[in-house]
């Protein structure tokens, strides 16, 4: 895994965008493959192409349950003698004349002879005849040989994250096995004296260990095995042992808290001493101080300790990282326009990423209002919101009744 191009860290803020486009030029994705089981495939990334190996359908079939015709023989009938029945896995066998029909169920093969199925609903049956109550166009309710996909067809291209909608298709195409990506191993921890274990009492000063919760949580809706070495204490030597002990065992490092500058920060320093930074600090809200860089075997996130701006930079830039490194697709985040339903507050030199609630008015159309205070301590904004109001960084105050970006949450978040 190579790093970026060094970046003055003197030179102040630096854009999102800037960071994450350098970030994603300087990583490779690993190269390990293998055969897994197809049921064993979800959530992780498919390592190649992959081609239809038949016909999808196999045969003609019908759409419906009726009677399958010769669509010819309309014009001059509409009463039909039926000679047989086809039904799902057992096929009529012989062939359709005109003027004759045959019962066929959905899914079923359509006979020789016949290229129109015509619904039950529109017959009347007089023991073995039928008499058309409403004409059918040609080729109706048939689904063609090869009509969804053909032989030798791309159904679905390497990079996807497979999902159980990917599971259902490649089932159907007869696949017990598919080639993935191995996982990335992200291995994650929070520094700070302040943090207490989940369900433990607080003392003063003390605040619970959450961010790792959170991160954890997230990055289980991604490609990657957890190596979780919890909570090291604000004392440089074990937060540099820890960083030692993962950079052997892991492709990735995230860590919360310890990336600012107070005199209890050692994150950073300890990250130059053993690695490279390639960007710190960026011109975003929340979530200004976050660190990037590269050690001998794995690249780096030391994310900010509030809560709120842990989420968004893991969101923002972790996630798109682990993507490409894993092998995956990273596609640029949904964003839509909505009619801002109250006035905002926003201080220029930043991109700000409020956390709003988007919804429907009576008309259809996309509106949407802010969860509240926009504190990145704060972790109950987030919880009631389902989008960022995403507001440029020379963007100020916005009133209501205007436009604004918004970015739709994805599976990571929801």
């Amino acid at each position: 895994m190579s790093s970026c191009d060094d970046i003055d860290l003197t030179r102040g803020l630096i854009p999102l965008e800037q960071a994450r486009k350098q970030m994603l030029s300087s990583l490779s994705a690993v190269t390990d493959t293998f055969d897994n089981d197809l049921e064993g495939c979800l959530g992780m990334v498919l390592a190649s192409d992959i081609y239809s190996p038949i016909n999808v359908p196999p045969f003609n079939n019908s759409a419906m349950d009726g009677y399958a015709m010769a669509h010819q023989s309309l014009a001059e009938n509409h009463i039909f003698s039926m000679v047989g029945k086809s039904f799902a896995g057992i096929p009529y066998q012989g062939s359709v004349a005109l003027g004759q029909c045959v019962r066929i169920m959905t899914g079923a093969m359509l006979p020789e002879g016949c290229d129109t199925v015509i619904m039950q609903e529109h017959v009347s049956v007089d023991d073995d005849n039928i008499t058309i109550n409403q004409l059918p166009k040609l080729g109706q309710n048939v689904r063609r040989r090869g009509e969804e996909f053909i032989l030798d067809k791309l159904v679905l291209a390497k990079g996807c994250v497979i999902t159980p909608r990917h599971i259902a298709l490649c089932a159907s195409l007869g696949f017990a096995h598919l080639p993935v990506k191995r996982k990335l191993k992200v291995a994650i921890f929070s520094t700070g004296d302040e943090l207490v274990k989940l369900g433990q009492p607080l003392a003063d000063g003390e605040i619970y260990d959450s961010n790792r919760i959170a991160l954890t949580a997230m990055l289980k809706r991604l490609p990657v095995d957890i190596i979780d070495y919890g909570v090291i204490e604000d004392d440089p030597n074990k937060i540099r042992q820890t960083f030692v002990k993962a950079d052997l065992a892991a492709d990735v490092i995230i860590s919360s808290g310890g990336v600012s500058v107070g005199e209890a920060d050692f994150t950073r320093d300890i990250i130059q001493e053993l690695g490279n930074i390639n960007f710190w600090k960026l011109a975003i809200k929340p979530g200004k101080p976050i660190a990037f860089g590269t050690f001998d075997n794995s690249v780096f996130f030391g994310l900010p300790g509030n809560p709120v701006s842990a989420m968004v930079t893991f969101y923002q830039l972790a996630k798109p990282a682990l993507l490409k490194l894993g092998g995956g697709e990273v596609k640029p985040a949904l964003q839509l326009k909505a009619t801002l339903s109250h006035d905002l507050r926003k201080s220029v030199g930043r991109l700000d990423f409020q956390r709003g609630i988007v919804t429907t008015d009576s008309q259809g159309e996309l509106t949407v209002s802010s969860t509240g205070q926009q504190s990145s301590s704060m972790m109950g904004s987030m919880c009631l919101a389902n989008c960022f109001i995403v507001l440029a960084q020379e963007q100020g105050n916005v009133s209501a009744g205007e436009q604004v970006t918004i970015e739709l949450f994805d599976a990571s978040l929801t």
